[in-house]
């Protein structure tokens, strides 16, 4: 069997929807053909990051598969206590989303009128005793396997912070998923962070400056384009996020395609500059859910995303694994114009 071949993760967030990067990674984990150097993630892909890397460090592949499995059970059997739940018309009409659910609806219009410090004084968030239970994070600092990198955004500044080696901690994070709209800034060395996404959904450049392997593979959970003018005020607010929590991707890419550009064409040295070979696997069966689907942490729901995720790395390894290492298989120029 020839040896793997060295990738670069970029991981998203997307809530429940990261569950789609949970099977992306079985698969790869499972396949074997592929060595992941780094990881970069934001929220949901920040968690997914520390979980695996605290598992291949305790058991290889196969153990940052079992404790990949264990985090998103543990999620899922804490959601089963949240009053956030499918409605009997939503379970019905065999929809994932919530947008039936009158505790989701009184939700949704409370965050409208009311901050995290008011609604939330004591600062709950179950997905903190979720990662304290399923990621031991002097494992996660020890791990040779792959570098980590989790990115936050900071409130006074409004400037991303990447976290690295032993900055990833549990604060580190939990700042990376923290939406304002939901919960407390959280403070980490007397600088109050906000959801990573904001600057950088996920961070690419880390995975070229702090790496030498040029290919990239960003696991997409929130489209860029969408064809359907959003009307109602949910659909509207979700868009707004996507494309705020898209914008400094395609920054990103723009930036890669133009000193691709400039390589190729003999006006800066392949000695100097690394030429970043871009790849995706893109959750574009997911468009049609409802982003209220994305705080559905049912187990059902789970491993359906799961097996999703699964078939598409698959599908794409079956494609492109050829190409890794010589070629970008995504249309940089395409994306951004």
């Amino acid at each position: 069997m020839a040896a793997p071949k060295k990738i670069n993760l970029a991981l998203q967030g997307g809530g429940a929807h990261g569950a789609f990067t949970w099977g992306v990674l079985d698969w790869f984990l499972e396949d074997k053909r592929l060595k992941i150097d780094a990881i970069s993630g934001t929220s949901a892909g920040a968690m997914n990051a520390v979980v695996l890397a605290g598992g291949m460090q305790d058991g290889g592949e196969d153990g940052a598969r079992e404790r990949l499995e264990a985090f998103w059970y543990e999620v899922s059997r804490q959601a089963k206590y949240s009053p956030i739940q499918r409605s009997p018309l939503d379970v019905f009409l065999g929809e994932w989303s919530l947008d039936h659910s009158p505790s989701y609806l009184f939700f949704d219009v409370l965050t409208r009128f009311a901050s995290p410090y008011e609604f939330n004084p004591l600062n709950a968030n179950p997905l903190r005793d979720v990662l304290e239970k399923t990621v031991d994070f002097d494992r996660v600092h020890q791990c040779e396997h792959m570098k980590i990198f989790v990115s936050a955004t900071n409130v006074f500044t409004g400037k991303i912070r990447v976290f690295s080696e032993k900055e990833v901690t549990l604060d580190a994070v939990m700042a990376s998923a923290c939406l304002p709209q939901v919960f407390q800034a959280v403070e980490i060395e007397g600088e109050p962070y906000w959801d990573g996404g904001y600057m950088g959904n996920p961070p690419l450049y880390p995975l070229f400056y702090d790496t030498d392997t040029p290919d990239v593979m960003l696991i997409q959970i929130n489209p860029i384009e969408r064809r359907k003018v959003p009307k109602t005020a949910r659909e509207i607010v979700n868009r707004l996020n996507e494309i705020t929590f898209n914008s400094t991707l395609l920054r990103e890419l723009r930036a890669i395609d133009f000193v691709t550009r400039l390589i190729e064409e003999g006006k800066l040295s392949s000695e100097e500059y690394m030429k970043v070979n871009m790849h995706r696997i893109s959750a574009g069966e997911l468009k049609p859910l409802q982003a209220s689907s994305k705080l559905n942490a049912e187990w059902a729901f789970l491993t359906d995303l799961k097996d999703l995720g699964r078939k598409t790395a698959q599908e794409w390894l079956e494609r492109h694994y050829d190409d890794i290492g010589k070629r970008s298989t995504i249309d940089v120029k395409e994306e951004i114009s």
